[in-house]
């Protein structure tokens, strides 16, 4: 139990290194599934396999959405019951949350598979790119429980306090998809489908390694038979907490629609290929904020659930600071070096280079106050709040991104729909800010408390040992 009570006694500096590193390079692999298909398939097959990728991504992030309100939910709930020491109820709900991570992939699977084409029509197939999209995207659905199981149960790993594992699982799959990509498309000539199937070879591997850990004994947490059928209780505690994640999927997924609605209708399937690459810039840079949150989480979780507030405010403080270095550095290297960025993606293609590159200089322009949005969003996840999280992590994609979205083009055309992202970024960013300042100012009332509690138990302490001494028989007469 040595990780687990590290949580709540470790310096929180280094605490929060050891658990943000894994969690970011972890981030950083769930991203480069897609960059790496981008790159090889832009490289390897051309503009239009970009595009269907792009068109592809929307319908992976709702399923990334559920396996975050299963996998983020539970693991939220898992750190705060092993801070109560309440270890039986951590298993049951990871035995849970493994049940459901198979079933809602698979239901969701048979929806698409009925009704392919309409939807990759509605989230922007143009008829050159539909056969693209469609090679590309019904073997990732075909794959979608190992997408899902190695996805969520990578945050169980975290959870109990093990996350270079977490890391070293997320490696293992991201190795083998940028190989079999590599051989997929350049050597076998298998093209987008390549792409795809190396993709999936990828995800199984990671899910084989997570499952192992968990059934071969080494795991402080077990999955157990008899917690795996789904309780309404434990669920509904899941999705409670996983809910914010799982709608600011859900609303990636919506903007991504209406993103590549607009863009075909203002730019073709040029401007659709630009903002594949720009969504992949964004991956890189937003991912290892957001594994600098998941690695604070199990830390805020686990001390909240044991009171120790000075602990969960000041990993907090830290995480945000992490953050916003990280965004500053991205913002950094995105502004120096746009055109090289882009060639990554593109083979030499100048329209496409050149579109992507004057997009980015705009749609990242506030990027740096990223940081400090999405650790104060997942804080409230931490710690159980599911309100105030709900409403952070729509507030960019939801209140802010899609209506701006539909109303700048009106007037800007294609520049509105790049302008948009950096007015989202700074109305997020202030509501963020707003919702912090308040919840701390209850913590430090919280916090006030106790210190006014333990001063009176301890004035009762020295009254009694006081009242104790006065009241001792004299060693003279034997008389009080």
């Amino acid at each position: 139990m040595s990780n687990e009570l590290a949580m709540g006694k470790q310096n929180v500096g280094s605490l929060l290194w050891k658990f943000s590193l894994p969690a970011i390079v972890g981030m950083l692999v769930n991203a480069l599934y897609n960059i790496i298909d981008r790159i090889f398939v832009g490289r390897g097959i051309g503009s239009l396999a970009i595009a269907a990728t792009t068109v592809a991504f929307p319908i992976m992030l709702i399923m990334m959405a559920f396996s975050m309100l299963i996998g983020i939910g539970a693991t939220a709930l898992i750190s705060i019951r092993l801070g109560e020491r309440k270890k039986e109820e951590a298993e049951q709900i990871i035995g849970n949350a493994l049940t459901m991570l198979i079933i809602l992939p698979l239901i969701i699977s048979v929806i698409y598979l009925l009704f392919s084409d309409p939807i990759l029509i509605l989230f922007g197939a143009s008829p050159e790119v539909l056969p693209y999209a469609r090679d590309f995207t019904h073997i990732i659905m075909l794959g979608s429980v190992l997408g899902s199981l190695g996805m969520g149960m990578n945050n169980f790993i975290r959870a109990e306090g093990n996350p270079r594992l977490a890391m070293i699982t997320q490696l293992s799959g991201t190795f083998i998809n940028v190989v079999l990509n590599y051989i997929f498309i350049f050597k076998m000539g298998l093209g987008i489908k390549g792409s795809a199937l190396a993709t999936i070879s990828g995800q199984m591997v990671t899910t084989l390694l997570v499952l192992s850990y968990f059934f071969s004994g080494r795991s402080i947490v077990k999955i157990r038979l008899r917690n795996l059928k789904p309780q309404l209780a434990i669920l509904t505690s899941i999705v409670a907490i996983g809910f914010a994640p799982f709608a600011m999927q859900l609303a990636n997924s919506l903007q991504n629609l209406i993103l590549n609605k607009s863009l075909f209708t203002y730019g073709g399937d040029l401007a659709l290929s630009a903002v594949g690459i720009i969504m992949s810039v964004s991956m890189l840079l937003l991912m290892p904020v957001v594994g600098v949150s998941q690695g604070a989480q199990p830390i805020i979780g686990y001390n909240y659930g044991a009171k120790q507030y000075a602990r969960v405010k000041e990993t907090l403080q830290k995480a945000a600071i992490a953050g916003t270095g990280i965004s500053i550095i991205g913002f950094l290297a995105i502004y120096l070096w746009p055109t090289q960025i882009v060639g990554l993606f593109s083979n030499n293609d100048v329209a496409l280079t050149k579109m992507t590159a004057d997009a980015m200089l705009v749609y990242f322009a506030l990027c740096p106050l990223i940081g400090f949005q999405i650790i104060g969003s997942s804080y409230f996840q931490a710690v159980g709040k599911a309100i105030p999280s709900i409403i952070l992590s729509l507030s960019r994609q939801v209140l802010l991104f899609i209506p701006l979205l539909v109303f700048l083009p009106k007037f800007w055309g294609i520049d509105g729909i790049w302008r948009t992202a950096p007015i989202a970024d700074g109305l997020a960013t202030l509501l963020t800010a707003i919702l912090i300042y308040l919840e701390m100012k209850h913590i430090a009332k919280i916090r006030h408390d106790q210190s006014s509690r333990e001063d009176k138990k301890m004035d009762l302490v020295a009254e009694n040992n006081f009242r104790g001494t006065d009241n001792r028989p004299s060693p003279i007469t034997g008389r009080s």
